[in-house]
């Protein structure tokens, strides 16, 4: 299937769910069962930073900012809803940043070497061409610029666990885009590695400062019970995140 197709598959879901999904993964979470920015002081000190969101979905990431009073934001997301919901929320909390609808993968007017700091919280692993979203990254950042992002681990899609056993479904080295059903319509959804990652950033010119990939052991337990996702989570990483800087 061809790039703009799955883009394409993918907007029209989240165009059709935004409201369902408001306000779920964002700042200071990363992702599922993982430890937050609260523990990981990732972004530091965000004072007066110039910081782009690619895929800011509701903007609870950027409200998440603004609090911390960065000097101008500006959110990137595919979902002219998303971003709908995004400005309605940011206004009623008298935040007004910029707000672009277009796929991650475009060129989209977005200023070149002027942001102190790109993220993205669950959001760039819906790319369909990595190594050109990456650049792109770069180009907005300054030099020093830090590109700062977190999405599901590969191994959370490889295996499953059925009836208490873990049990490799799929191959690590399995890249193809797969189709999946999720509120009764069909995204698009690919399962990199690591390594896959790592070769992008290089590639358009990062040096990766950290990665981590550690469960949140507070998040495990919910009612005095723990649930198979929570099982998984604590035998291998469920997310990750990377920070890397522009040189």
């Amino acid at each position: 299937m061809k790039n703009n197709a799955i883009i394409q598959i993918n907007k029209r879901y989240w165009n059709a769910n935004a409201d369902s999904w408001f306000g779920s993964t964002a700042l200071p979470e990363y992702g599922v069962k993982f430890i937050t920015e609260n523990e990981l002081h990732l972004f530091g000190d965000v004072a007066g930073k110039v910081m782009l969101e690619i895929g800011c979905g509701s903007g609870h990431s950027l409200k998440f900012h603004a609090h911390r009073k960065a000097g101008e934001l500006w959110g990137l997301d595919l979902s002219q809803k998303q971003l709908d919901n995004a400005k309605k929320f940011l206004a009623e909390n008298n935040y007004f940043p910029k707000l672009i609808c277009a796929a991650m993968e475009d060129e989209c007017g977005i200023p070149k070497n002027y942001f102190d700091i790109v993220y993205s919280i669950y959001a760039i692993g819906w790319a369909t061409d990595l190594n050109n979203v990456f650049h792109r990254i770069a180009s907005y950042l300054k030099k020093d610029g830090i590109f700062i992002f977190s999405w599901k681990h590969p191994l959370h899609s490889c295996v499953i666990l059925e009836d208490g056993e873990f049990i490799f479904k799929k191959s690590y080295f399995d890249e193809a885009w797969y189709p999946q059903i999720v509120d009764d319509m069909e995204i698009m959804l690919p399962n990199r590695k690591i390594s896959t990652y790592i070769n992008a950033m290089t590639s358009a010119g990062f040096i990766i400062e950290n990665m981590v990939e550690q469960t949140n052991e507070c998040t495990l337990q919910m009612n005095g019970e723990i649930d198979d996702k929570s099982r998984k989570a604590q035998k291998l990483p469920l997310s990750f995140v990377f920070k890397a800087r522009k040189v």
